[in-house]
């Protein structure tokens, strides 16, 4: 029985040890293939996650750093650099940001491209900052002016903010370049050849207004006095407005008044040619004869343009009144009236730019109690015989500014009377005429005041005086602060000249009182002078002598020939800080003791 079971139990033993040695290989080859799978899955895992952030990458919201915006430029002093936002302190903008094309919007560009805008819907838990993009304006925007690209101009003004930019209106080169070529016709109003725009094909956007909508006509021959005063009258209700002259057509307009004030500024745009009646015969009995364009009791006017304002004023030169009619400057009776081409009386913050002024009857500008005024880039012409048509006369105005202008006529250039200060010229092409002039001041015994009055960088040529301060005997006041710099004289008569004794007749008496002319300044005054005058003349009051006057690098030389004139010197007090040619030894010295016994009216 053992023997039978014996190889049963040894064969099931066998089968024992077969079923644990296969059961271990069954295990480590389960073990591999489930590690081997494991591994797999993990490999597949990380492919899967790799893929799977690839493809949702643009959908997920990473956040650095929130950037700062950009430091706003740094601004220049507009005196120094009148592009100020253009300088090197300003940051330069980034690549993706737009070049203005256009130089008239280069001061609104950005200093630097915004930052991107940042996700709609950020997820909770981020506190993300969104960073203020920078400003789209400068904080001080450099003045431009208008549209007109006046060269020169000043770094500082009196003057009001142009508000025309925008309006493409006829762009002009300055006059001091020469006479005014015509206006560019290929703009919105001058097509080519003659003007065929319509009042109704204007630019109208409710602020500019055509004087031909109220029924100008422009020919030259119709009375477009009231279409003007309509025009006017639309324009002053407004908070700005443009009133437009348009270029190719010549208005007749009567002697006319424009009043204020008016609810905002204004401006006077003249493409075209305005002007009056034809000479005294034309003109309406009721009107005055010694205006013609006045504008009374304005704040913020502009007038300006490429156009012409014609004063025809030869049938008024012709009257028999007028000296340069009669022998030796005689006159005839009769009506003497003549009317001055413009007017400003009572009005401040006024411009006047870019236009072409020409035979006035009698002044061609004149300010009356005015303020803040800014003058650029005129052209004034009359012939060198035409009598009274000064160029520009301001009388008790203040905060003057005449830049860039060329002013030919017969008579001053540029006259400043009494209660004028803060008076700045520069830049002048004066002549022919009588130069520039301080006076007359003192006139009927009358007391005028005259302070801080400066002509500079300017040219005087073939005029019957150069720098002139006049008074007349028996005045009272004074003339301060006045400095003349840096001024060629070609062929002037008289360069130079202080004249208390100045008379329109022969038989002005001798007075005791005068206006007191002091602190006055010759710096740099160089070029020739015609021989029948000297080149320095100082006619002070024997009561009242003129003091301090300093001359410091004077060279007149005579237009013709070599010999030099003397210089002519009367109860002059002053000083020499450098040789002048020719020399000024007639000048005195120190303090006259009339001064100090008697007691001056300084103003």
């Amino acid at each position: 029985m053992q023997s039978l079971l014996r190889p049963l139990i040894h064969c099931i033993e066998n089968i024992e040890r077969l079923k644990m040695a296969y059961s271990r290989r069954v295990s480590i080859l389960i073990f591999c293939i489930c590690f081997l799978g494991f591994i797999l899955s993990v490999q597949a895992r990380r492919h899967h996650s790799i893929k799977h952030k690839h493809t949702h990458h643009h959908n997920t919201y990473e956040f650095s750093e929130t950037p700062s915006p950009s430091p706003s430029p740094q601004l220049t002093d507009p005196s120094n650099n009148t592009n100020a936002h253009n300088s090197a302190n300003s940051p330069s903008p980034s690549p993706e940001a737009d070049s203005p094309s256009d130089d008239w919007n280069a001061d609104n560009s950005t200093a630097a491209s915004s930052p991107s805008p940042e996700p709609s819907n950020p997820p909770s838990g981020y506190n993300a900052m969104r960073a203020p993009s920078p400003s789209t304006e400068p904080a001080n925007p450099p003045n431009k002016g208008n549209g007109y690209d006046s060269p020169g101009a000043p770094s500082a003004s009196h003057a009001p903010t142009n508000p025309l930019n925008g309006y493409n209106f006829t762009r002009t080169p300055s006059p001091s370049s020469g006479p005014a070529a015509p206006p560019n016709k290929g703009n919105d109003y001058n097509s080519p050849g003659a003007p065929t725009t319509s009042p109704a094909n204007s630019p109208d956007d409710g602020n500019v207004i055509d004087v031909r909508k109220f029924g100008a006509v422009g020919d030259g021959i119709s009375d477009d006095t009231e279409a003007f005063k309509m025009t006017w009258d639309s324009a002053c209700q407004k908070d700005f407005a443009v009133i437009h002259v348009p270029y190719g057509f010549s208005f007749m307009i009567q002697s006319t008044i424009f009043t204020g004030p008016c609810q905002g500024s204004i401006v006077f745009q003249v493409d075209g040619t305005i002007m009056p009646p034809d000479g005294p015969e034309s003109w309406l009995q009721k009107n005055s004869k010694r205006q013609w364009l006045v504008f009374y009791k304005i704040n913020e006017l502009s007038l300006q343009g490429g156009g012409t304002i014609d004063g025809r004023g030869h049938k008024w030169w012709d009257l028999p009144c007028k000296p340069h009619k009669g022998i030796n400057g005689t006159t005839s009776p009769g009506p003497c009236d003549s009317p001055i081409a413009l007017r400003f009386f009572m009005s401040s913050n006024l411009t006047v730019q870019r236009l072409r002024i020409k035979d006035s009857p009698q002044f061609h500008f004149r300010f009356d109690n005015c303020k803040n005024v800014h003058i650029e880039s005129i052209h004034i012409t009359a012939p060198a015989l035409s009598p009274n048509t000064d160029g520009i006369h301001i009388e008790n105005t203040n905060g003057v500014e005449i830049y860039n202008s060329v002013i030919s006529n017969g008579d001053d250039c540029v006259s400043i009377g009494s209660g004028c200060y803060d008076v700045d010229i520069r830049n002048i092409t004066c002549g022919p005429g009588h130069g520039i002039s301080i006076g007359s001041l003192g006139n009927h015994n009358s007391r005028a005041c005259v302070s801080n009055i400066t002509v500079r960088d300017s040219v005087i040529k073939v005029s019957n005086n150069g720098v002139r301060i006049k008074t007349w005997q028996g005045g009272s006041g004074a003339v301060s602060g006045i400095t003349f710099s840096n001024i060629h004289m070609n062929n002037v008569r008289n360069p130079i000249i202080i004249d208390q004794y100045y008379c329109l007749t022969k038989d002005c008496t001798n007075k005791t009182s005068a206006v007191y002319v002091s602190d006055i300044l010759y710096s740099n005054i160089k070029g020739t002078y015609d021989i029948r005058s000297p080149p320095m003349h100082f006619a002070c009051s024997d009561t009242v002598p003129c003091t301090n006057l300093t001359l410091s690098e004077v060279e007149l030389l005579p237009a013709k020939g070599d010999l030099v004139s003397d210089p002519f010197c009367w109860n002059a007090y002053g000083d020499l800080p450098t040789l002048t040619i020719p020399p000024v030894s007639c000048l005195l010295e120190g303090i006259p003791r009339s001064l100090l016994d008697n007691e001056i009216d300084h103003c």
